[in-house]
């Protein structure tokens, strides 16, 4: 699916990719007249990502900003319920909106399901990550989903750190899927990109003007870039998530680490480091293999503690380090960790 979507027509003496089309404007009277609200290089990404998230997609110039779009769509004073730990940009800013009054904040634990749906109770949007970023929690997503419903409340899924390789979160009844594209689907750790995709056309539609009027667009290059990484992404996940199990795995039990956060499946894992923020900080330091640095999803490894930045969530222990698994060899990645952990500590 993901390797034929988004192709110009397979007819000879086309092209077998999408070109970049950098053009802000069309000639009049076509069925495209500016980049501010369709192109086609966008509109290719837009289709395989649609293809792949069984939905409608509209692709965004971060990741923020598609998530902007979402919370402009709550009605003055509506109730969002959100994860206690989430993207840290997304957590800011619906703490930012909470605190003018824009809208009324309720946090949960996403593996809760009970107080999650006693929260959605009166709510306008259920926001979920699943697992959550950066401390794993899995939530329920179909309970969460049925119940929010019930309630009357739409459902948002972040599927960033799943991606939807593992999991489709509009088939489980979600209404709209978000990513940052800048994480594993793109994979390189080259661009800033972000999309939403909707269940329903028309819910979909709206998602678009709030594009256009946000003027949250992306770039033809960037697009371009994007779905390219995303004709590889699910040989890049199935080796990431080999050597996430693995190491994983040995890391249970090690005597430099307090705790590991691995829900079973995905990239993505998280350890306390036993000895707090001080050894964390040394870890980092002192691998060669990983590369200490944020974000995730590429095809290198990368690791950081999350308490360094000002903004997350103080429900995150200050020796919280996440680690993305790239396609590096396994064996590597784990002599690596070990004896920076070993170092550290």
């Amino acid at each position: 699916m993901v390797v034929r979507s988004g192709r110009p027509p397979a007819e000879p003496g086309q092209p077998l990719n999408q070109p970049i089309v950098p053009a802000s404007a069309f000639h009049g009277g076509g069925s495209i007249e500016y980049a501010r609200e369709e192109a086609p290089t966008t509109t290719a990404l837009e289709e395989a990502l649609g293809a792949l998230e069984h939905g409608t997609a509209i692709a965004f110039s971060s990741g923020m900003g598609a998530a902007n779009a979402v919370m402009d769509l709550v009605p003055p004073g509506g109730v969002v319920v959100a994860p206690s730990a989430a993207y840290t940009g997304v957590a800011a800013r619906l703490r930012e909106l909470d605190t003018i009054d824009r809208i009324a904040l309720r946090i949960v634990e996403a593996d809760d399901t009970a107080a999650v749906l006693a929260a959605c109770q009166g709510a306008s949007l259920l926001w979920l990550e699943s697992p959550t970023n950066p401390t794993l929690q899995v939530a329920d997503l179909p309970a969460c989903i049925e119940g929010a419903h019930a309630a009357g409340t739409l459902v948002l899924v972040d599927n960033t750190f799943a991606t939807p390789i593992l999991q489709t979160p509009l088939d489980l009844g979600a209404d709209i899927v978000l990513h940052s594209v800048t994480k594993a689907l793109s994979g390189h750790s080259d661009l800033i990109l972000g999309a939403l995709v909707a269940a329903d056309a028309g819910l979909a539609e709206r998602l678009r003007g709030r594009r256009v009027l946000l003027g949250a667009v992306p770039s033809a290059f960037d697009c371009y870039l994007a779905l390219r990484g995303l004709r590889t992404l699910a040989l890049r996940v199935a080796r990431g998530q080999e050597t996430a199990r693995l190491v994983s795995d040995r890391l249970t039990g090690h005597p430099n680490v307090e705790r590991v956060r691995y829900p079973g499946f995905g990239t993505i894992a998280a350890i306390d480091v036993a000895g707090g923020a001080d050894a964390a900080d040394a870890l980092c330091r002192e691998v060669r293999v990983w590369t200490f640095a944020t974000s995730l999803g590429g095809v290198e490894s990368l690791l950081e503690r999350r308490r360094r930045w000002p903004l997350e969530s103080q429900r995150v222990p200050v020796g919280l380090v996440r680690l993305s698994f790239g396609i590096e060899d396994a064996g590597d990645l784990w002599t690596d960790l070990d004896h920076a952990l070993r170092a550290g500590g």
